[in-house]
């Protein structure tokens, strides 16, 4: 056994990063819409289908709010650091240091960054704040598709050169996740001008910003399997 083998402290098991991460807002969501249905805060509806209320406005009152902060606050960091050890497992197991990669980092940590400026903020009273709950969660968005993005393409190059093998073929997964993401963002784009009724607007608003937070979460679930596939492990080595 050589020295390096020696010094290397007890292996962490990374996976339950981005599971833990990707899932705690899903969690928040559901059970803050839950709450507000108990609470009568909100009328009984299914906002998936009807787009009946979004994930702030289920969200922005009395104990579900302060479930979804206390939920989404710890999510903001569990994401960040998923990317900030993404880019590192992605650049040790061959890929090329394109430009793409390295700044993957750091838009990571802007993301979780402005999650935890829109979680911090939401349900506040005023302008300025009702602004930064705006453009935390459009930022938070923007960033995390970037991040995705930028390690879906990383590891579809990779599986196509034959230099990482994927469960069930994970990059072609991964890449659809980013193309019906990229759809949802069009959608909210160019769909709504076109329908006459501001409520069916909204409603349709809201509908596509729950399918783009489900499309986040599936892609942070699939990255967690693929690390767990891949054993991928930190250690701390004892320093002597």
């Amino acid at each position: 056994m050589d020295a390096s083998a020696r010094n290397a402290g007890p292996a962490i098991v990374l996976w339950p990063l981005p599971l833990i991460g990707g899932l705690l807002p899903a969690v928040a969501a559901i059970v803050a819409l839950w709450l507000s249905f108990k609470l009568d805060l909100i009328a009984p509806c299914m906002p998936l289908l009807d787009g009946c209320v979004s994930i702030s406005r289920a969200a922005r009152h009395d104990l579900p709010n302060h479930i979804f902060r206390a939920l989404v606050l710890p999510a903001a960091v569990l994401q960040a650091l998923t990317w900030l050890l993404c880019a590192g497992w992605l650049r040790g197991t061959g890929a090329r240091a394109r430009g793409t990669l390295l700044v993957l980092p750091w838009l990571g940590v802007l993301a979780g960054v402005f999650l935890i400026l829109y979680g911090t903020f939401l349900g506040t009273e005023g302008q300025a704040y009702r602004w930064m709950r705006r453009y935390g969660v459009i930022f938070y968005f923007g960033f995390t598709y970037l991040c995705m993005l930028i390690a879906s393409g990383t590891l579809w190059r990779m599986a196509q050169a034959g230099t990482i093998a994927l469960p069930a073929r994970l990059d072609r997964m991964l890449v659809a996740l980013c193309a019906v993401t990229l759809l949802i963002g069009l959608a909210q784009v160019f769909v709504p001008p076109f329908l006459d009724s501001a409520d069916y607007r909204n409603r349709l608003e809201n509908v596509l910003e729950w399918y783009a937070a489900l499309a986040f979460t599936l892609f942070f679930l699939a990255l967690a399997w693929l690390w767990r596939h891949a054993r991928i492990v930190a250690r701390l080595g004892n320093q002597e």
